[in-house]
């Protein structure tokens, strides 16, 4: 006898998501320690966090993908939150590193595309949280430059270029934004400690990311309930009442 014919299946339990869209620091940020781990673990049983980090992408070809990792459809397929990292390659410098390099102005436009676009899906503004690129420790990614043989090929002013521009964006489209480029460098502090080697995040970097994101995404789920009953309250005699309802307990 199939398993649904011997007791009543209930409904579909649909969990929510959280997508989190960027570069290399997001596809790491699942690794022990790290900023998408921690909001994994803080929205257990609430929310699936989704990993769409690609490593050395830029605005330009996250633009092109996202509509394959995103389709319109029902309003339980909706992401209730979304994060839009990007910066860190596009701003690499164009002599030193033309593939990963995007112009300042494209990198906008690409940022308004993508925010279109997921309007276009049925994801608002309010869901949207840009989150600029983390300061660049010079002295260390030119290390990491010259044991692969090349160049210098990105500055920490220009990064801040592209930080301020994404700050932008966020304001022209009504969308909260996370200074990342500033904050970790607030009162001229030494920020190095936060990066690995001048560019990703080290444990004290995913650390800072995380808790200055929580806030952002905590609103957008604050609401939401724990799925399935806490154990003490599922019903001894016949557990089935208890766990196959809707889930929202």
């Amino acid at each position: 006898m199939a398993l649904c014919e011997a007791v009543s299946c209930g409904s579909s339990l649909l969990w929510p998501r959280v997508l989190l869209f960027g570069d290399s620091i997001t596809q790491f940020s699942f690794q022990q320690g790290g900023w998408g781990a921690s909001l994994a673990d803080k929205l257990v049983r609430k929310c699936d966090v989704l990993n769409r980090g690609f490593s050395g992408y830029n605005t330009r070809w996250a633009k092109i993908i996202l509509p394959r990792l995103i389709r319109k459809g029902t309003s339980l397929d909706t992401p209730v939150a979304v994060t839009i990292f990007f910066g860190a390659n596009d701003s690499a410098l164009k002599d030193e590193n033309p593939k990963q390099h995007v112009p300042l102005e494209e990198y906008v436009a690409n940022l308004k595309s993508m925010v279109q676009y997921l309007k276009s899906v049925d994801v608002p503004e309010s869901r949207l949280v840009l989150i600029t690129p983390s300061p660049l420790c010079e002295a260390a990614w030119e290390q990491e430059c010259l044991q692969q043989g090349c160049k210098l090929n990105r500055l920490n002013v220009v990064v801040g270029e592209y930080a301020r521009a994404c700050l932008q964006v966020a304001q022209d489209c009504g969308i909260d934004a996370l200074d990342l480029w500033t904050l970790m460098q607030k009162d001229g502090q030494d920020f190095s400690s936060y990066l690995s080697d001048g560019l990703h995040l080290s444990p004290k970097g995913n650390e800072f990311l995380f808790t200055h994101l929580w806030p952002l995404i905590e609103k957008r789920v604050s609401s939401l309930p724990l799925l399935l009953p806490y154990w003490r309250d599922v019903a001894e005699a016949k557990p089935e009442l208890s766990l196959l309802g809707d889930g929202d307990h």
